[in-house]
């Protein structure tokens, strides 16, 4: 029996916006204590499909990482950078309010910044994105604060601990992989697919502790230095979508087509822009010792065979990209508070400890990592469960 959550869904909905025709989609995996959690995207050809692989995915994250809530995701079929994607957004959570006000926990996604979806909540008078959590907290307005204090700590660079953390953790993903297999940091190099708010923060994180990022790759182009591009400058050069002002990248950086990343030859490549980044049509051109999944189903399930048989492991979504996730729940908790070294010390220590655990099967018997995620995420589940019938009230301080 596959140790996976199970593929079939609590729950499927299909929205149509009245205005614009757009459809939008929410899907409910699993309820733990009667919540679950799991962001919204906004993004041309979203689909049913996508959004349930998603919710599926965030199910098996939140299990992996044993936190008291299931697994969600909303997704609607529009562009964001239409002007009209605040009042589409607006209209979908409207839809959706009687899920968000008491069992979907919501938050930042693909084409939806936190800050736009929690506009929309002030303006449902919801106040934050998190709000069906934060109603249950023994004192609401606490939570909130403690909530927004979490948010928008200052952290070195100039951002907010809320933008980062995500980042953060598929950083320390690609650390612990180096970690277990001996590789020294300085000599490591990475190549990145997306500098938004997930790669953008890996990319920092990486270049930080010492590694090599020697590509990434936004919707213009690739770009490219053998010995290491200056990320902190190249993130200066984003706009508001994760684009990077070519006319001020220094001229020694090669300018290559988008794709090209994919077959740049680096020892990690970290897939952080789009759902089935890697798929049977292009997993050859994949030139990395390992992939470590920023975006949410990078790898569709043929090409990561082919890659597994290649003895190219991938290190899945639901492990190095659960940070933000992660992180927010032990904020609503008050596992962690508004200092950020904290936050730092514990997803360090949860995600390198994962990945170890990951590729020690790997490297014992090539057993897939993503096979052994979802045992981890199975054996929790089952603890989880038991602990609920216990005491099914969950508490949030």
């Amino acid at each position: 029996m596959s140790t996976q959550s199970s593929t079939e869904p609590l729950l499927r909905l299909t929205w149509t916006d009245p205005v614009t025709g757009t459809r939008g989609f929410l899907v409910v995996h699993t309820l733990v204590s009667g919540l679950a959690t799991g962001g919204t995207r906004m993004r041309p050809g979203c689909t049913m499909t996508e959004v349930e692989d998603l919710a599926r995915g965030m199910a098996n994250k939140t299990a992996t990482f044993n936190l008291p809530v299931g697994g969600a995701k909303g997704g609607i079929d529009f562009d964001p950078k239409d002007p009209r994607a605040f009042d589409v957004l607006s209209r979908f959570c409207s839809a959706m309010r009687p899920w968000l006000d008491a069992h979907w926990v919501t938050a930042e996604d693909l084409g939806v910044p936190q800050h736009l979806i929690d506009e929309v909540f002030a303006s449902l008078g919801l106040e934050q994105s998190y709000h069906a959590a934060i109603s249950r907290a023994a004192d609401p307005a606490r939570t909130l604060r403690r909530v927004q204090t979490g948010l928008n700590a200052p952290v070195p660079g100039g951002l907010l601990l809320g933008d980062v953390v995500g980042g953060y953790g598929v950083a320390q993903s690609c650390l612990g992989v180096a970690s277990a297999w001996g590789w020294d940091a300085a000599e490591t190099t990475v190549a990145i697919q997306g500098v938004g708010t997930m790669g953008g923060g890996a990319a920092w994180y990486l270049h930080e502790a010492g590694m090599r990022v020697t590509a990434v790759a936004d919707a213009a182009g690739t770009l490219y230095h053998p010995a290491g591009l200056d990320i902190p400058a190249l993130l200066e050069l984003r706009d508001a979508y994760g684009e990077i002002d070519r006319t001020r990248v220094a001229p020694d950086v090669q300018r290559l087509p988008r794709d090209a990343v994919l077959g740049i030859e680096a020892d990690i490549f970290v897939p952080a822009a789009i759902s089935y980044a890697i798929t049977e049509d292009n997993v050859e051109q994949v030139a990395a010792k390992v992939v470590v999944e920023a975006a949410n189903a990078a790898t569709t399930e043929a090409a990561e065979a082919t890659l597994v048989l290649a003895g190219i492991p991938v290190i899945p979504d639901f492990v190095a990209n659960a940070g933000a996730a992660a992180w927010a729940w032990w904020l609503l908790l008050g596992e962690v508070g508004a200092d950020p070294a904290d936050s730092f010390l514990r997803l360090r220590t949860e995600m390198q400890s994962k990945v170890a655990l990951l590729l020690a099967q790997w490297n014992t018997d090539r057993r897939p990592p993503r096979e052994t995620g979802w045992e981890l995420a199975a054996a929790n589940r089952v603890e989880r469960a038991a602990a609920e019938h216990l005491a099914p009230a969950l508490t949030i301080p």
